[in-house]
């Protein structure tokens, strides 16, 4: 019975789903460079080249799939959305049979939701990486046998918090699913209670707090207020990284215009103590942002963090703190998730400037990172953002996107991207060498190549 409902709920799902899996991109010609600390272990280098590629020799076609495939079977099981346990889910199943109602509606909730089907690469596995930190860190001998997974080397309530942060994570993009109606109203469109548009954002709002309501619960089990804190605190943060910066009337982020006096941070890969908005004193503090806005790479990092940076380093504290390890060893933890996850986006943000040319109808964010550089290096550029305040549709992505290719952009996110690597292997390297850790070293090493 309960595999022929998976069965039923993927037919479901893959009905109204016609995006092909996404497959990993190589660029044939680049050379990649790094230093070999030992057979098993990869190390980053530190060199100052900015051409210098994190690799230990030429990234293979599928190294990115085999390094995440090799590190789930390390902890036991994949922590995806969709993994078997979700399947069997009744509400999960109400909700794909409820999308297929807005198939050709242009709703964003069908494209988050073929993101989260197809797992997409973007959608960065940080449940997985909760349970790499878990394994790697171990875990104080006082835990009672009970209390841990012997086969897979975790502890059952460190399972539990990498569940959560992929629900958190999950109904924070399932919410951004949602549209204002308003100018759609001001357009003459239906807009009655059984239209599209009034339909999906009703399935995201309840999906996103059926899946918040669930990571709630998750934590509370878990019986330990320090966590509980913390995660709430990773709660306000996403919440938060919705009011950064200028936005047009759909809520999509627009950059802000660069300040004269900002200070260039991305051609130093040692100024990463410049990158704290007080979360390196108590993170669970909200984050100051006084003299953020307007400095690109500041104000790059502090949307970021807030919206996910905060929660996988919070989730990676809270394994640690699970685990029994003292407060210093917690804290690194935080900043391994935060650096981690910067370093993820640097890549994602690259992609589109990868390509000579943009694909017709493409767009990108515009509060990537290449562009906020292109910004600080061309104020000129910004009279095209202008265009956005009321949709980011106004905007024309084809010439930011060769003013980008132009530019510095490109170069400085690479920088970017190197050093935020550079900081997590930094936290890496003071944990024991096992399987675990080299899981996450090769991680890292292979998002190079996304």
């Amino acid at each position: 019975m309960a595999m022929s409902k998976a069965i039923r709920l993927c037919g479901h799902l893959r009905q109204w789903s016609s995006v092909p899996s996404r497959k990993v991109k190589l660029h044939p010609g680049t050379l990649y460079s790094a230093t070999v600390v030992s057979p098993d272990v990869r190390q980053l280098s530190t060199s100052s080249t900015v051409q210098e590629k994190l690799a230990t020799k030429s990234v293979q076609k599928h190294d990115w799939n085999r390094a995440v495939s090799e590190a789930e079977k390390i902890v036991g099981y994949p922590t995806s959305f969709l993994s078997l346990r979700w399947l069997l889910s009744d509400e999960i199943a109400n909700v794909a049979l409820h999308l297929r109602k807005l198939v050709g509606s242009n709703h964003p909730l069908l494209k988050t939701a073929k993101t989260l089907i197809y797992n997409d690469k973007n959608q960065q596995a940080w449940g997985l990486i909760v349970l790499l930190v878990s394994k790697a860190s171990g875990h104080v001998a006082t835990i009672p046998d009970m209390e841990q997974d012997k086969s897979a080397g975790v502890l059952h309530s460190q399972r539990a918090l990498a569940e959560v942060t992929e629900m958190i994570r999950t109904s924070h993009l399932v919410h951004q699913g949602m549209l204002n109606l308003q100018s759609f109203d001001n357009a003459g469109n239906d807009l009655s209670g059984d239209s599209d548009m009034i339909f999906g954002n009703k399935i995201a709002l309840l999906g996103g707090d059926y899946l918040l309501a669930n990571a709630c619960q998750q934590v509370a089990t878990l019986r330990n207020q320090d966590l509980n804190m913390l995660i709430s605190s990773a709660f306000r943060d996403l919440a938060e990284s919705n009011f950064i910066g200028e936005r047009d009337e759909q809520n999509n982020p627009l950059p802000t215009k660069p300040s004269a006096h900002a200070k260039e941070l991305a051609t130093d890969v040692n100024s990463l103590d410049d990158l704290g908005f007080g979360d390196l004193e108590d993170n669970t503090e909200p984050m100051k942002i006084d003299g953020v806005v307007g400095s690109p790479e500041k104000e790059w990092s502090l949307r970021h963090v807030l919206g996910g940076g905060s929660l996988l380093g919070k989730s990676c504290q809270g394994a640690l703190m699970l685990g029994g390890h003292p407060e210093s060893l917690q804290k690194q933890g935080y900043l391994f998730g935060k650096h981690l996850s910067l370093a993820w986006q640097a890549c994602i943000d690259m992609q589109p400037f990868l390509l000579p040319k943009l694909p017709m109808g493409a767009q990108f964010s515009l509060v990537s990172a290449p562009v906020l550089f292109q910004l600080e290096h061309d104020s000129a550029l910004y009279d095209e953002i202008e265009k956005g305040r009321k949709s980011v549709d106004n905007i024309d992505y084809n010439k930011v996107h060769e003013a980008v290719l132009e530019g510095p952009g490109l170069e400085k996110t690479k920088i970017l991207q190197r050093k935020h690597s550079l900081a997590a292997m930094k936290v890496l390297n003071e944990l024991p060498a096992t399987d675990a850790r080299r899981a996450l070293q090769n991680i890292i090493l292979a998002m190079q190549e996304l």
